[in-house]
């Protein structure tokens, strides 16, 4: 090829070290099947389709759940403090965070990085957090997508999504029909940010310094509560479920709950993480703070009261369940009992 010829690795695009990506996963995606009694992934990664076997799953009545996310603009923040090894839990996260809300196993994962310029060892690094987030939620990644986008992306730059699936059984599925009045909502910690709200956080960052001791809570990849949820959906104990996103805790509960019920919060219940604590000092409101941000609850559910304190054995110290609230039957759709005591 003559030198002053136009070529795709000249226009910003390396197939070649897209290759030895491809090569790099399927060969860690082996190793981690190799320690599994079964293997559902029919196939190999590089495909142009992943295969899965559903017929080690005994499940009557089986229905498929799907759930597609992304970790927004955290990634800023990952980018600016060089830390790309954690952020790929926080993909796999938001997506099997979602899917357990109803009940589901997840069953595979898929990703999408789209960069600038493709750089080995940070995307290694960023595979090596959505391998461990696949091994927590107890998933396989079986497929994905590298898109190298020079011009659409800076050199530098780039972005994550990712799609999940899950199985479960017809009769299993959580609904929001099963919650009746009287019920208790439990609120399940959050390991701290998780991937919500960091528009607002990075406006933050950029007029105020954050204390050292905080620094390490930007980046704290989210909490995945699958192998408890799971537990609790196979005991029948759960009657909804809300993964505590955007829009906060009214949002996602409301979405978990008949339109004819009404959701009660006490507000003053809420254990408030510390970098809540000092992101409500930078002049937020309490409105904004809990329509925007977990504030420290990652996760609820909606529980017969007397089933509590079995449900509090599932969990480990850290995760532990507590009441913020009880549904109720009233003319208002939401009650915000007492302040968040920040």
């Amino acid at each position: 090829m003559k030198r002053n010829e136009n070529s795709y690795k000249k226009s910003g695009v390396d197939i070649k070290l897209a290759n030895k990506l491809v090569d790099y996963i399927s060969k860690v995606s082996k190793k981690n099947v190799k320690k599994k009694k079964t293997n559902s992934f029919k196939g190999e990664i590089g495909g142009f389709g992943s295969l899965y076997d559903l017929s080690d799953y005994k499940i009557k009545d089986p229905v498929i759940v799907s759930c597609t996310d992304g970790v927004g603009t955290k990634i800023d923040l990952v980018n600016k403090f060089k830390k790309f090894d954690t952020i790929g839990i926080d993909l796999v996260a938001m997506c099997v965070n979602d899917l357990i809300v109803q009940g589901a196993k997840p069953l595979f994962f898929l990703d999408y990085i789209a960069v600038g310029k493709l750089d080995l060892k940070k995307t290694k690094k960023i595979l090596k957090g959505i391998f461990k987030g696949c091994k927590l939620s107890n998933c396989k990644l079986i497929g994905g997508e590298t898109a190298e986008m020079p011009g659409v992306y800076t050199k530098d730059k780039f972005d994550l999504a990712g799609f999940s699936v899950g199985i479960v059984s017809k009769k299993k599925i959580i609904k929001k029909e099963n919650v009746k009045s009287g019920n208790i909502i439990l609120a399940i910690p959050s390991s701290g940010l998780h991937s919500n709200g960091f528009s607002l956080v990075r406006s933050i960052l950029k007029k105020n310094k954050i204390p050292t001791k905080l620094k390490s809570e930007l980046l704290k990849p989210t909490k995945i509560y699958s192998k408890e949820i799971l537990k609790l959906t196979s005991k029948g104990m759960i009657n909804s479920a809300a993964h505590i996103t955007g829009g906060g805790l009214v949002e996602n509960l409301l979405r978990s709950i008949p339109k004819n019920l009404t959701l009660n919060l006490e507000l003053n219940k809420i254990k408030v993480l510390k970098i809540f604590k000092w992101l409500k000092a930078k002049k937020i409101s309490d409105f904004e703070m809990i329509n925007t941000f977990n504030c420290g609850v990652g996760f609820c559910i909606i529980v017969d009261k007397k089933k509590i304190s079995i449900i509090k054995q599932i969990f480990t110290k850290n995760f532990k369940p507590y009441e913020i609230g009880f549904i109720s039957e009233d003319k208002t759709k939401v009650n915000l009992i007492n302040s968040i005591k920040w």
